[in-house]
């Protein structure tokens, strides 16, 4: 065939098709029918006896349906044109049928004729509008669209007798998406999405008002229609009402495969999705499609564990599915009831693999109250027919979780998905100050409170004045561990900071409000988290004092470690004894006196010589020139700096080893005494230091960094490096503090209102609700209150409730 004859074939065949599709040819519509109590079926009964269908394939591959029947509590169903071929078994004589339906519940969906424009009834928008074809080489094209109460329908025109071309189906289910102004951007074009259960219309117009008119109207509509329910919803209720009549309850499940394991797959969630969701079409750059679509996929990961060599995978991709897409959870616990009903093989290991993943589920996520009374039902049923077996074991590990679980933040890791298989509990290594550790069984459940109240039970620490709480550490990092957070997801947040960052952390036991530093015995562990603590501060540079002080308090801290001097002995590098700031400013101090010019000044030079003897492309050359010489400089600068405190660093060092040499005989409690009777030389030890900025009202800036210490009595704030206060501020003369701002934290104190900026909002916070708390209830048993002290919070706490979100009131963890 020559070639100018195939090219007119094909031109000629898009043009029929197009006009096929505009004059005559259309999409098979879906249509509904309404049953009530007035309508009978084929063989004469109602419809709370009619079966309910599950699709599925037939042996040449075409879908075909399961017949199955229950007594289901419907006062109307929905039959679709492919479910009208419905049979209907005889109903056992015992069978509980329904006597009355409700006349308030009416059709979702009335059955269209094909009758043209002109006979439509109820219209309530029309218009024309564009509608986006796709695979086709037209993009839009332009058609008459008409919303009724049921539907929103589209036709070849505007005058009468125009034919329909097509019927989107308003339901419940269906969903809007507003006019975005990003797609204006790019098209010009002002658009609208409708999603239905077999169609979505995405249409365009030019104007904003016209688009917005459209959406409101849509969705208004959809917002009347009655919810859907499915035939698992109305089974699960229907098993609900029926729960204490067993031969009834056993009707259900024996004549409605749709509530037993399947071997075959989902072709529709269990439960009623919207369709085409705009939430979940792309969620945290995952991926997700619609919330319907992720059911089914759901169901075909849960099928995969029973062959599956390694389950963890699979059970962790459907629990973070779940943690990402809420609405998915009630599904999941629906489908895991599903197959762990009636199975065939109950006691092979493929089948307990849907116990282990409802048992994990169990302690991640709660279902919705409606599911839960179900999942109840069917855990107790489990026990009753298959006792001191597995299933048994299971159901009753299911049953102890639910009164348990809270929602977690973090998907469980592989190690405590692999315990929850075998229903056991986790070792987690608690450390606390000094190179000691302790290790404590602990749960899914477990909280910070409960590990706190255990170390100090284990520590003997029940008595203390003072209150303790966890940490999340690393070398250069922490942070307090609020009270109510589970371990396991403090775990696994840690677990994912050690892969990302490659550096280690660990949950630390330590001292929070230290209320009585003086009645702690020698004698005591809490004697040595004391100094522990103390020498912490010193380290990183929160504890002022000079330089010989600092010297000393080295020196003490190498005879507590090495025990006396030798010059054999290992010692720990500078860093770990000695503030390293002090060695950083030293240096820098002598080499201001060498008065040598930075990089900008060389720069600067370099620039004004070009300006004075060049222009043009031998301006840009010289400038280079000089960039390359600033360049040097600052190498030569650098390499000179760390050269310099490389020689400042040894000379210290050589000083401490002097003192060090001077200590023989001490033991480690004397060294302990001698290191903390120099600390607390300081007016300020025992309060905890923050770096704030300073709001200064004549400029009108946070301009002056400060230190905030956050005591027993009071708060102060200390110039970096100072031992004395600028100023402090007794809990009693303290009317409010709170949140300004996101990083702003303000205290009002008598007539004055000071503001700080700091990147530590949520643990200032913390530890002053938690002072507060300390002294209002005194932990010591037998103890006097001090009426001053409480009294004086009192105002503190009326505003405090007032001034901050709920998650800054929560104190870190500490025992109840």
């Amino acid at each position: 065939m020559p070639l100018h004859a195939v090219c007119w074939f094909l031109c000629c065949r898009q043009g029929f098709s197009l006009l096929g599709r505009d004059y005559g040819e259309k999409e098979e519509e879906e249509s509904f029918e309404l049953r009530n109590k007035e309508d009978l079926t084929p063989s004469g009964r109602s419809p709370a006896e009619v079966t309910v269908c599950q699709p599925t394939h037939t042996a040449n591959g075409s879908k075909g349906q399961v017949y199955v029947s229950g007594p289901i509590n419907c006062p109307v169903v929905l039959l679709s044109r492919q479910e009208k071929q419905l049979q209907y078994p005889p109903v056992p004589p015992h069978r509980h049928t329904i006597s009355e339906v409700s006349e308030e519940m009416k059709s979702l969906v009335i059955e269209k004729s094909k009758m043209g424009l002109d006979e439509e009834p109820e219209l309530l928008v029309k218009g024309w509008l564009l509608l986006e074809v796709r695979g086709n080489w037209i993009k839009q094209r332009r058609y008459w669209f008409v919303l009724s109460q049921d539907s929103l329908d589209y036709y070849s025109g505007s005058e009468k007798g125009a034919r329909r071309l097509g019927t989107l189906v308003l339901t419940s289910l269906c969903s809007v998406i507003w006019p975005d102004k990003q797609k204006y951007k790019e098209t010009g074009f002002w658009n609208i999405t409708v999603y239905g259960r077999k169609h979505c219309y995405r249409l365009y117009t030019k104007h904003f008002n016209e688009a917005v008119h459209w959406a409101c109207a849509i969705q208004k509509i959809i917002d009347t229609k009655a919810p859907v329910e499915t035939p698992t919803q109305l089974l699960i209720r229907d098993i609900e009402e029926n729960k204490f009549h067993p031969e009834v309850v056993e009707h259900i499940y024996q004549h409605n495969p749709i509530l037993k394991y399947t071997q075959g797959p989902l072709y529709a969630p269990l439960l009623p999705f919207p369709y085409g969701s705009l939430e979940h079409t792309y969620h945290s750059g995952k991926g997700y499609g619609s919330v319907r679509e992720e059911a089914v996929k759901l169901f075909n990961c849960l099928q995969q564990l029973e062959s599956s060599r390694e389950p963890v995978p699979i059970i962790q991709g459907v629990l973070q599915t779940c943690l990402d897409l809420r609405p998915l959870r009630d599904e999941v616990y629906c489908q895991l009831v599903k197959q762990t009903s009636y199975t065939p093989a109950p006691y092979t290991a493929a089948h307990l693999r849907y116990w282990q993943l409802l048992t994990c589920m169990s302690c991640t996520f709660l279902p919705g109250p409606n599911v839960l009374k179900y999942l109840r039902f069917h855990l107790k049923r489990i026990q009753s027919q298959n006792p001191e077996s597995e299933m048994d074991n299971y159901a009753s590990f299911i049953n102890e979780a639910l009164d348990k679980t809270k929602c977690r933040e973090c998907v469980p890791c592989w190690e405590e998905i692999q315990t929850l298989m075998n229903r056991q509990k986790m070792l987690c290594t608690v450390h606390y100050p000094g190179p000691g550790s302790c290790q404590l069984y602990i749960s899914s459940h477990t909280t910070a409170n409960e590990v706190v109240r255990r170390m100090q039970e284990k520590l003997g620490l029940q008595d203390s004045n003072n209150t303790f709480a966890l940490y999340k550490q690393s070398s250069v990092w922490e942070q307090p561990v609020a009270g109510s957070a589970l371990i396991a997801d403090v775990l696994t947040s840690l677990a994912s900071k050690e892969s990302e960052a490659k550096s280690q952390w660990k949950l630390c036991f330590k001292l929070y409000c230290l209320m009585d530093t003086d009645s702690i015995s020698v004698d005591s562990i809490e004697y040595l988290f004391l100094f522990e603590q103390c020498h912490e501060m010193v380290v990183r540079g929160q504890l002022p004092g000079c330089e010989e002080d600092l010297q000393t308090l080295a020196a003490l801290r190498l005879q507590f470690l090495m025990g006396d001097f030798s010059t054999h002995a290992p010692c720990p590098p500078l860093e770990e004894l000695f503030p390293n700031h002090v060695l950083e400013a030293r240096v820098l101090v002598s080499l201001s006196s060498a008065q040598a010019l930075s990089p900008c000044q060389v720069a600067a030079q370099g620039c004004h010589s070009t300006q004075r003897f060049t222009s043009g492309l031998w301006a840009g050359a010289l400038w280079s020139h000089a960039a390359t010489a600033a360049h040097k400089q600052k190498l030569k600068q650098d390499i000179h700096l760390r050269s310099r405190l490389k020689e400042e660093a040894a000379a210290v060092m050589g000083v401490i080893l002097e003192r060090w040499r001077g200590l023989v005989g001490y033991g480690c409690r004397d060294s302990i005494a001698a290191y903390l009777a120099i600390a607390r030389q300081w007016s300020g030890f025992g309060c905890t230091l923050y770096e704030v900025d300073f709001y200064i009202s004549s400029t009108g800036s946070f301009s002056q960094k400060l230190w905030l210490g956050v005591a027993a009595t009071s708060v102060s704030l200390y110039r970096q490096g100072e031992a004395e206060a600028l100023e402090s501020f007794p809990y009693g003369q303290i009317c409010s503090y709170g949140v300004s701002d996101s990083n702003t934290f303000r205290i009002t104190a008598g007539d004055r209102d000071l503001l700080f900026e700091t990147t530590k909002l949520a643990e200032i916070m913390q530890l002053m609700n938690a002072y507060f708390s300390a002294i209002r209830c005194p932990q010591g048993k037998g103890e006097d209150v001090d009426i001053t002290k409480a009294e004086s919070t009192e105002v503190g706490l009326k505003h405090l409730a007032s001034t901050l979100t709920p998650t800054l009131l929560e104190l870190p963890s500490h025992p109840v």
